[in-house]
């Protein structure tokens, strides 16, 4: 981290450097900078500097720098869910009216909107991210269940599928972030919220004790018990509900589209090992392993995010990541110009192709590449719009906290845990628990 703090200087006589601190990828954040350095043509160069991997670490090392006054954090990609408590805390460069008319054109509604507090631009949507109902059609027609990428089957129907067929249905349960936005869904999809009023602060009235509450209570004690759920259900995350779902009693799994990307990404190296491969004993092996790749890629199926009331559409996790400016940054004008770079139409379809993130763009789903590669992507277009934001509100560390240790683990989870959710999360914001 220190050469990253080195890299936000400039000498005098050269160009000056942007730092944008980024969340890990496959490194095409780090292939984006290059791009638009290049583009800069020598008005300024962009450095990366790399963030932790889980996302409240991320954010444990921004306000710590930013608090300090940090000048070096020119760029930063930055969660959803963090965006009102780093505007509020004056971290972030606010966008002139002229900018945001120029930054967002053709930007999604639903992430645009994520990007706001208090009725003005603080981040360029950069990424978004939904999540589907992915299965392996052989369980499914072994299940029984009739299932196409627009059919709305319930979470009790999946989990029944999955007991039927001795397999799991895989989802984020473990205690950190990813368990707050599986939470914050199902309560969206049985018709209800988390917070009345997000942007009343403290004073902040919790809506999650309702019939709505209770019944992703009941999704999650009825997955938590169930003898569909995996082994490791309390401590599972993005990764491990993906290696939990290509296991052999793998049947259903909740994720964002990274885990289709995967699977085909390793069809496409297998086929690229053959090409190369010089002797015969190669070749005859590449080729089962293509032939066995290629036969899982076809068994994988995706539909959308399972509702919670039968007849209600599912409201599916919305993520993503915002681009937004250091508010002590050195170079303002030059990181304006960095953003539109990074989150031009061009930039966001590599980074689809790269990361297997959304686009906010609308024109980069219509793309034909785009369309070959993500052939889901009508559906997570419609998940994105359809998606539950988590609440935004400067607080928001202590309502997910407080929301994580109430309902973890799932098994345990009952009727009256959303009522006992509802008081913790008042007590904290008024410093009477702590967390």
């Amino acid at each position: 981290m220190a050469g990253a703090a080195l890299a936000g200087c400039s000498s005098d006589s050269g160009p000056p450097t942007l730092t944008w601190y980024i969340n890990p990828d496959n490194g095409t954040q780090q292939k984006l900078a290059e791009t638009c350095t290049q583009e800069a043509n020598g008005r300024y160069r962009i450095t990366t500097a790399l963030l932790p991997r889980d996302s409240t670490a991320q954010r444990e090392q921004l306000v710590r720098r930013l608090a300090a006054g940090d000048s070096g954090i020119d760029l930063m990609s930055l969660d959803l869910p963090y965006l009102a408590e780093f505007a509020n805390a004056g971290f972030l460069r606010e966008f002139s009216s002229q900018e945001q008319s120029e930054l967002t054109k053709d930007m999604l509604q639903g992430p645009l909107e994520a990007a706001r507090w208090k009725d003005q631009l603080y981040a360029v949507p950069f990424n978004t991210n939904t999540q589907l109902l992915w299965y392996h059609k052989s369980v499914a027609r072994k299940a029984g269940l009739d299932v196409g990428p627009n059919t709305n089957l319930t979470w009790k129907q999946v989990i029944a599928a999955a007991e039927r067929t001795g397999t799991t249905v895989q989802v984020q349960a473990s205690r950190y972030e990813g368990y707050s936005a599986l939470i914050n869904s199902l309560v969206a999809s049985a018709g209800g919220q988390i917070l009345k009023n997000p942007e009343a602060g403290k004073d902040v009235t919790p809506a999650i004790d309702s019939a709505a509450g209770r019944a992703a209570a009941d999704v999650l004690r009825t997955l938590g018990r169930s003898k569909a759920a995996s082994a490791d259900i309390s401590n599972s995350d993005e990764g491990t509900s993906q290696a939990g779902f290509l296991a052999d009693n793998g049947g259903f799994m909740t994720n964002w589209p990274f885990v289709y990307t995967a699977e085909t990404g390793t069809l496409t190296d297998l086929r690229q090992q053959r090409e190369a491969a010089k002797s015969q004993s190669q070749r005859a092996e590449l080729d089962k392993q293509i032939k066995e790749q290629q036969a899982r890629v076809d068994d994988f199926g995706w539909t959308r995010w399972p509702a919670v009331v039968n007849g209600r559409p599912s409201a599916p996790p919305l993520g993503g990541i915002d681009l937004a400016i250091g508010a002590f940054t050195k170079h303002p004008a030059e990181s304006v110009d960095a953003v539109r770079c990074i989150t031009s139409p061009e930039s966001q379809k590599t980074y689809m192709l790269g990361e297997g993130l959304l686009p906010t763009v609308e024109s980069v789903y219509s793309d034909p590449e785009i369309r070959k590669a993500f052939p889901m992507s009508d559906l997570l277009r419609k998940s994105v719009d359809d998606g539950a934001p988590r609440p935004i509100t400067p607080y928001y560390p202590d309502i997910t906290a407080a929301v994580q240790r109430m309902w973890h683990p799932a098994r345990a989870v009952g009727p009256t845990t959303p009522a006992a959710t509802a008081t913790l999360i008042v007590a904290v914001l008024h410093d009477d628990e702590l967390i």
